[in-house]
C-alpha cells in the first residue's frame, strides 16, 4: 500500500498508512493487560519484523535492538522536539510546556543540556554519596526491624522521595505529589486512555504544588536547583529556563528511581541465588541495578517523529510518523543479549537502552545509579535473604513498567 499523502490526524498526531511490505498487527500497546505484563508483546514486536504497524493509533513500532536503537538516537531523521509520546507538539498543543532538555533538538537543546551535564556530574555527586549511603542504611535497618512490608512504597518511593529532593534543594517534600507528578508527565506520553485521565485528574492539586517548589526563592542553597539557577545568573540559560529545568529534575527524576528500585527488589526477591552473589559481593549492587534497568527497562517505550522520509535497515520510513519505540522489547532482544531472558547481576549490560542513548540520553542517570547503588550495598551488606510475602502488583502505565504492590519480607543474615 502506497503512503497517504494527506494523511489525517489521529490521537493529534499524523495518521500514516501502512508503507508497503510492512506487518500490520491489531493490537493495543496500551491495553491493560500488554502493560502489566508484556513479556509476550515484546517478544511477538520483534518476531513479526524490524518494524510493524498498529493500525489502532496509526503509528509505526520496534521493538529489535538495531532498529529502536538507530530511530532512538538519530536526533536529525527522528526528533523529540515534536513529542516524546503519541501527541505531535507540531499538530496539537501539549498540556504542559514542553521540557525544554528532554522535548527539544539541537541546537536549542545543547544550550540547556550542557548546564544539566554539569551540575549532575560525576564529580558534583561525590558530596552526596555519603548522605545517600547514611539514609540507605537507615531506612535498611528500619525495614528489617519491621520484617514484612510493601516495597514499593516503604522502600521503592520513600528512598528516592527523600533523597533525591533534599539533593535538589526542595524544602518541602511531599512523596504522594512527587510521585503523582512524574505519573502525570508519563502517562500523558500515551493516548487518551483511562490511565491518563487519572493521572491527570490530579493536576489541580499536584501541578500548583510542584511549580512553587521550582521558584529559586523555595530551594535551599547548594542543591542542584540552586546550581541551575546560578547558569541564569551567568547568563547562560533565563530565569524561567532554570525554573522549567528544576521541573524536569522532578518530573523525570523521581517516578522513573522509584520504579527501578522497585524492580530491583522484585528481581533479587524472584532469583535468590543472584541475591546470595550480591550478598557475596556487595560491588555487584551497581552492575545488579544496570541488569535490573536492561531485564525491566522502566521506561518502556518512548515516541519520535520522522521529520523526513527515510529508511531503516532497508525499510522505508514516510515523513510525519510517529515511531513507538519500545526499549522493553529491545533491551531483550536475544541478538543483543545472549540469554536475554535470565536476570544475571555479573552480565554488565553496557548498551542497554533504559537510560536513552545519544543526545538525549538521562542526563540524571549518575544520581539514579548513585541512589540505587547505595540502597542495593545497603541491602547486601545487612539483609539474608528477600523472599515475597504475597503476590506482586504490576501496575499498568503508558510509559512506566512499574510495580504496584510488592510485599516482602527481609530475614537477618
Amino acid at each position: 500500500m502506497n503512503v497517504q499523502v494527506d494523511a489525517p490526524l489521529l490521537e493529534e498526531h499524523v495518521a500514516i498508512a501502512p508503507p508497503e511490505g510492512m506487518a500490520v498487527w491489531d493490537i493495543d500497546p496500551y491495553s491493560d493487560d500488554v502493560l502489566a505484563e508484556p513479556a509476550a508483546y515484546y517478544a511477538e514486536l520483534r518476531a513479526r519484523g524490524p518494524f510493524v504497524y498498529i493500525p489502532r493509533y496509526a503509528l509505526l513500532a520496534c521493538g529489535r535492538y538495531p532498529e529502536t536503537k538507530e530511530v532512538f538516537s538519530d536526533w536529525q531523521r527522528f526528533v523529540s522536539s515534536r513529542g516524546v509520546g503519541l501527541t505531535d507538539f507540531k499538530l496539537a498543543k501539549p498540556w504542559r510546556p514542553p521540557s525544554i532538555i528532554l522535548e527539544v533538538d539541537p541546537p536549542d537543546h545543547a544550550k540547556t543540556r550542557s548546564v544539566m551535564v554539569r551540575v549532575m556530574s560525576p564529580r558534583a555527586l561525590t558530596d552526596l554519596r555519603q548522605a545517600f549511603q547514611a539514609a540507605a542504611d537507615a531506612l535498611v535497618d528500619a525495614l528489617l526491624a519491621k520484617g514484612t512490608f510493601d516495597a514499593v512504597p516503604d522502600l521503592a518511593e520513600a528512598y528516592p522521595t527523600s533523597v533525591f529532593p533534599q539533593a535538589v534543594g526542595l524544602t518541602e517534600i511531599d512523596t504522594r505529589r512527587l510521585v503523582d507528578y512524574g505519573a502525570m508527565v508519563f502517562n500523558a506520553l500515551g493516548p487518551d486512555n483511562a490511565l491518563r485521565r487519572r493521572s491527570m485528574a490530579k493536576g489541580p492539586d499536584v501541578v500548583p504544588w510542584i511549580m512553587e517548589q521550582c521558584r529559586r526563592e523555595r530551594l535551599a542553597p547548594g542543591g542542584f536547583g540552586a546550581m541551575i539557577y546560578a547558569a541564569a545568573d551567568a547568563g547562560e540559560i533565563t530565569e524561567a529556563e532554570a525554573g522549567m529545568l528544576v521541573r524536569s529534575l522532578l518530573s523525570a527524576g523521581v517516578d522513573t528511581t522509584v520504579t527501578g528500585i522497585g524492580n530491583a527488589i522484585w528481581c533479587l526477591a524472584g532469583h535468590p541465588g543472584e541475591f546470595q552473589r550480591l550478598r557475596e559481593n556487595p560491588r555487584l549492587a551497581l552492575p545488579a541495578f544496570e541488569e535490573t534497568l536492561r531485564i525491566t527497562s522502566p521506561v518502556h517505550s518512548f515516541c519520535r517523529t520522522a521529520n523526513q522520509a527515510t529508511a531503516v535497515n532497508g525499510v522505508a520510513i514516510p515523513q510525519d510518523a510517529k515511531i513507538l519505540c519500545v526499549l522493553g522489547a529491545a533491551n531483550l532482544d536475544p541478538d543483543q543479549w545472549p540469554d536475554a531472558d535470565r536476570f544475571d547481576i555479573a552480565r554488565r549490560p553496557a548498551g542497554h537502552l533504559a537510560f536513552g542513548v545519544g543526545i538525549h540520553n538521562c542526563v540524571g542517570q549518575n544520581v539514579a545509579r548513585a541512589e540505587a547503588s547505595a540502597l542495593l550495598t545497603a541491602i547486601a551488606n545487612k539483609v539474608g535473604a528477600i523472599e515475597f510475602a504475597g503476590a506482586p502488583v504490576w501496575r499498568p502505565g503508558n510509559a512506566i513498567h512499574a510495580l504496584d504492590s510488592l510485599p516482602v519480607t527481609f530475614r537477618a543474615p
